[in-house]
C-alpha cells in the first residue's frame, strides 16, 4: 500500500506551496504534512473503488466459467451412453426454468448444451478453470457435481459409461473420491425421497415414494450426510454445515452465477426437510 500510496503527491505539494506562503519554512513543514494526509485518505478512497470494481469483475468472470461448463459438462453426460434421453432433455430444461433463463441467455445455455454433446469438443480448458476456481472455492464444486448428478439420474440410474466420465471429471478438477461418494449418496437419497433436486425427470424409484416412513427417514439420513446412529450433536453439526455450503448469498459471493440463486434456495430446503424430518423422528 504506502508503494503505490507514494504516486498520491498532490496533496503534500499543495499544502507545502500554501503553508509556505502563509508561514514561511514552518508552514511548509505543517503544509506538507495535512498534504501528505490528504493523499493517504485519497489513496485508500481511490484504491478501495479499484479494488471493489476488480472484484466485481473477478466475480463476473467466475460465473461466466462456472456457467458454461456447467451446461457443457451436463451435454457431456446426456450423451455419454450413446444418446440423449428426453428425460435428461426435461431435466436440462428444467434447471433453465428454475434459473429464470429466457431470451439470450437461455439460448446461451442451449448452446453450451448442445457443444457439450458433441464429442469433439475439448473440455480441458473449461475444466481446468473450473479446477482453479474450485482450489479456493470447495462450495462450488460441490454445487456443481450436485447439479451434474441430479441431471444424469434424470433416467432413473446412472450409466456406466456416465460413472467413468464422472470419475475423469473428479480427476480433472481435483475432487476426491471420498467427496464424490459423499455427494453422490445424498443425491440419491434425494431422488429416492421423491424429491424434483435439481431436475423434473426423475421423481424416485416406483413405489418408494410413498414405501413408509422408515426408508423416508434413511433418505433423510443419506441427504444429511450422516448415519442413522449419528449422535445429535453430529446431526446438527452436519445440518449446520450443509446449510452453509449451500447458502444461497455465499455462493453467489463465491462466484455462482446469480441465475442459480434459485436452485442454491431449493437445496437449502431439501436439507431443512431431511432435518426436520429425522430430528421429529428422533423425538
Amino acid at each position: 500500500m504506502s508503494s503505490v500510496a507514494g504516486k498520491f503527491w498532490a496533496g503534500k505539494l499543495i499544502g507545502a506551496l500554501i503553508g509556505f506562503v502563509s508561514g514561511g519554512p514552518f508552514g511548509l513543514l505543517v503544509g506538507a504534512f495535512a498534504g501528505h494526509l490528504f493523499d493517504q485518505a485519497l489513496s485508500k478512497v481511490l484504491l478501495g473503488q479499484a479494488a471493489v470494481a476488480s472484484g466485481s469483475a473477478g466475480r463476473a468472470q467466475i460465473q461466466q466459467v462456472f456457467f458454461r461448463a456447467t451446461f457443457r459438462v451436463m451435454g457431456r453426460l446426456a450423451k455419454a451412453d450413446g444418446r440423449v434421453s428426453e428425460q435428461e432433455i426435461d431435466a436440462a430444461s428444467h434447471i433453465m426454468n428454475q434459473m429464470g433463463l429466457s431470451g439470450p441467455q437461455r439460448q446461451a445455455a442451449i448452446n453450451f448444451f448442445t457443444e457439450g454433446k458433441n464429442p469433439q469438443l475439448n473440455l480441458a480448458s473449461d475444466l481446468s478453470m473450473l479446477r482453479n476456481l474450485f482450489t479456493q472455492r470447495t462450495e462450488l464444486a460441490q454445487m456443481f457435481m450436485e447439479i451434474q448428478l441430479s441431471v444424469a439420474y434424470a433416467d432413473g440410474k446412472l450409466s456406466v459409461e456416465e460413472r467413468k466420465l464422472f470419475d475423469k471429471l473428479c480427476r480433472d478438477l481435483g475432487i476426491s473420491v471420498f467427496q464424490f461418494e459423499w455427494i453422490h449418496g445424498r443425491i440419491q437419497a434425494a431422488m429416492n425421497s421423491g424429491s424434483r433436486g435439481y431436475s423434473s425427470g426423475y421423481q424416485g424409484r416406483p413405489g418408494q415414494q410413498n414405501s413408509g416412513s422408515a426408508v423416508q427417514l434413511k433418505n433423510a439420513y443419506a441427504v444429511l450426510g450422516v448415519k442413522a446412529d449419528a449422535s445429535d450433536d453430529e446431526l446438527k453439526k452436519a445440518y449446520r454445515k450443509l446449510m452453509s455450503q449451500h447458502h444461497p448469498d455465499k455462493l453467489i459471493a463465491k462466484g455462482l452465477p446469480e441465475e442459480m440463486m434459485k436452485l442454491a434456495k431449493e437445496k437449502t430446503q431439501e436439507i431443512q426437510t431431511a432435518y426436520d424430518l429425522v430430528r421429529k423422528a428422533r423425538k
